[in-house]
């Protein structure tokens, strides 16, 4: 009896887009996903009750079947875009960018490769700013809990999560910081491990810069007493070394 071979599943990534008002940069994102080399991807994007201009824009891309579009009916924040995003995920990868961020056509092919020739479930990449500032940022080679929490330079839109890892890990439905909570979740179970390629462009934009830091302090502090446990001693080194950090990777941008 003949059997006919079975052909090898592909890997799968779906890449989470919050969207609010971005206008101005959100059809070169989405252009930087399907300009990638790597094929076999889905696309969930979340819009957050967006104005018509943007909404225009993203109406363009509704005929893709590669891109799936959820409009909500209010402005909900980022951190329920991403939830709501991952619940209707179905890869076995998920990958994040930010309505402003770009990607470097072969990043998707070369981090996948690089997490399964490694065994890795969660990687990012090293990055490059532009926008207000231009530099390259290398990040450490390898993160825990213990160390992030001192040092959060892993870039969101760097990032691919084995969704297997993710299990109860939430993003925070607050205005800022809502990514932080979720990376120290993974964090405590799970290392995570650079790609030492400049795969990533972060965009830094004046509103970005270091007018927020008080806020950046205040949810850090929150999230640090309230989900971390820290103790406030071990608090106010966190706040202290990731502001040293964050000085070393933008000069005076806030974290």
């Amino acid at each position: 009896m003949a059997y006919k071979k079975k052909k090898k599943k592909k890997n799968k990534i779906d890449i989470i887009l919050p969207n609010y008002n971005s206008s101005r940069y959100i059809e070169e994102t989405i252009k930087s996903v399907v300009e990638q080399t790597f094929a076999h991807w889905n696309l969930i994007i979340v819009d957050d009750f967006s104005d018509e201009k943007t909404k225009k824009i993203l109406k363009k891309f509704t005929k893709n079947k590669k891109i799936k579009i959820f409009w909500s009916k209010k402005n909900r924040g980022a951190g329920y875009c991403r939830n709501l995003a991952i619940k209707n995920a179905r890869a076995p990868y998920l990958a994040f960018i930010d309505s402003d961020d770009l990607w470097k056509k072969d990043k998707l092919e070369t981090q996948l490769r690089f997490m399964e020739n490694n065994n890795y479930s969660f990687t990012y990449t090293s990055y490059e700013t532009f926008g207000v500032k231009t530099k390259y940022i290398n990040p450490p080679d390898e993160f825990n809990f213990e160390k992030f929490i001192n040092d959060t330079s892993i870039c969101t839109s760097s990032m691919i999560i084995k969704k297997s890892i993710i299990k109860d890990a939430k993003f925070l439905n607050t205005k800022i910081c809502e990514d932080y909570f979720f990376k120290c979740k993974i964090l405590q179970n799970n290392n995570a491990y650079c790609l030492n390629d400049y795969l990533t462009k972060y965009r830094i934009r004046k509103n970005s810069l270091q007018a927020s830091s008080l806020k950046n302090f205040y949810w850090i502090w929150k999230i640090n007493k309230d989900f971390n446990k820290l103790s406030i001693f071990k608090n106010v080194l966190s706040l202290l070394f990731i502001s040293l950090s964050s000085l070393k990777r933008y000069g005076f941008k806030s974290f």
